[in-house]
């Protein structure tokens, strides 16, 4: 039985009939001609998500992303460094200095993996030969575009350690769709790059463009594809989703180009207990006096473990 037909048969009520519902929609509008912008916030990239969407940017099943950039940088880490990763099972039971040895080890711990500083230092080292050359010649890029250079210019490709095709940043350079990583600050090399500032390595933040050039880029991109609609898919909550929602009301209410499309499909997978004021346990229908969403928007809420259903989704979604 494929996974699709298990679904259909198995999945019938509450959260799993949710998810085979928006499974449905989400391949019905993409196989029309619209287009799917997705949002991936918590730690998605370490969890390995690429296996699974790495071949949705392939089949052409996403069209662009908005992540944290720890995401975005997670993926790079897993490419190149995957084997040197700790795996902790046990990680609800570790103690103070359990976790103080792993940091001594030189591990940073994100759940129950283990990431090694090595493969952080490693990527400091080389894109600060980029930002340094961007200073010096008075250039501003997007975070990302440093990070896609490295790709370009194969320093990378010995050190795979995961097969490339499990590789969804590695899939969206070779595809080229755009990759917005709100407030990049917050990540390791967000924080490196602005320590490299602050003792005088750089002499400039401007080698990177703010984050309102970011939403200009894709307010840009939102008009140029949304002829058939565009729908929003949503992984978890935070800045990544937030971001780029907030792109059309951006359109109708500050461009007042009132004859765009609001977004044509909303689905988040959420763990969030619903509300408390939180941006991430909004249910959907919030999103219409912010002019998000139309009331005929179809729309969709899975309370569950992204890491589970994700995969799932995608699977259905490419007919497998």
């Amino acid at each position: 039985m494929s996974i699709s037909a298990f679904m259909e048969k198995h999945y019938r009520h509450f959260n799993a009939r949710e998810m085979v519902e928006a499974a449905k929609t989400y391949k019905s509008m993409v196989e029309g001609g619209g287009k799917m912008f997705m949002s991936i916030a918590g730690a998605m990239s370490t969890a390995e998500l690429g296996i699974s969407l790495a071949e949705m940017i392939r089949q052409d099943k996403v069209h662009a992303i908005s992540c944290t950039a720890a995401n975005f940088e997670e993926d790079f880490f897993n490419l190149v460094a995957h084997d040197e990763y700790e795996l902790c099972p046990n990680y609800r039971d570790l103690s103070p200095e359990d976790e103080f040895q792993l940091r001594e080890g030189g591990f940073n711990r994100v759940t129950d993996t283990c990431i090694p500083e090595t493969v952080i230092r490693h990527f400091e080292h080389n894109l600060l030969e980029y930002w340094k050359e961007a200073d010096e010649k008075g250039e501003q890029h997007f975070p990302t575009d440093y990070f896609f250079r490295l790709l370009k210019d194969g320093k990378l490709q010995e050190h795979y350690q995961i097969p490339p095709e499990n590789s969804w940043v590695l899939a969206a350079y070779e595809k080229g769709i755009p990759v917005y990583t709100p407030g990049w600050e917050d990540s390791t090399l967000g924080n490196i790059f602005a320590a490299r500032v602050y003792d005088g390595t750089l002499s400039t933040h401007n080698v990177i463009h703010p984050g309102t050039r970011m939403m200009q880029d894709l307010v840009k991109w939102y008009l140029e594809h949304e002829k058939k609609g565009i729908g929003f898919y949503q992984i978890g909550g935070g800045i990544a989703g937030d971001f780029a929602i907030c792109a059309v009301p951006l359109i109708l209410q500050d461009l007042e180009l009132r004859d765009s499309n609001l977004w044509s499909y909303f689905c988040q997978i959420s763990d969030s207990t619903t509300s408390f004021g939180s941006y991430s346990g909004a249910v959907p229908n919030e999103k219409i006096t912010w002019y998000k969403l139309s009331k005929e928007s179809p729309k969709f809420m899975i309370n569950s473990d992204a890491s589970i259903v994700a995969p799932l989704m995608f699977a259905y979604i490419l007919g497998q």
